[in-house]
């Protein structure tokens, strides 16, 4: 067990890796991770998990596609909080920003399914952790 606090500053500040998210805390079934972001995700689902998202610097787009194809996007910024339901198709894309997810452990990055080539500077993954 970890009982040490986690600056989030200095978490962020430790890699530069994009949309490569670090696992900074753990609860009961859940991750807290934080990314930096840039550039076009992947269209992307989670069927069985809502997504929360927190602005923590710059702006963070997510793009929703909803049953019959129509998009809208909503446009995030520093301290935005938004929460895609789970079953729906979105795409982040982002000029630049840091971000904060909480998601149940386990869950992929590019979600249970995604339309597309992933981008190489996509990762695909459950989360890594957080090198202290």
């Amino acid at each position: 067990m970890d009982l040490k606090p986690v600056n989030l500053t200095e978490a962020l500040a430790s890699f530069d890796d994009i949309y490569s998210p670090r696992i900074v805390a753990r609860l009961n079934d859940y991750e807290v991770r934080i990314a930096h972001a840039k550039g076009d995700h992947v269209w992307h689902v989670h069927d069985h998990t809502d997504e929360f998202f927190l602005v923590l610097d710059g702006q963070f787009d997510i793009a929703l596609r909803d049953a019959d194809g129509t998009e809208t996007t909503v446009v995030l910024r520093t301290g935005d909080t938004f929460v895609v339901p789970k079953g729906v198709e979105h795409k982040p894309s982002s000029p630049g920003a840091s971000i904060l997810m909480f998601e149940p452990t386990g869950t992929a990055t590019t979600g249970d399914r995604h339309r597309g080539e992933i981008p190489a500077y996509v990762d695909s993954t459950t989360g890594h952790d957080l090198a202290h």
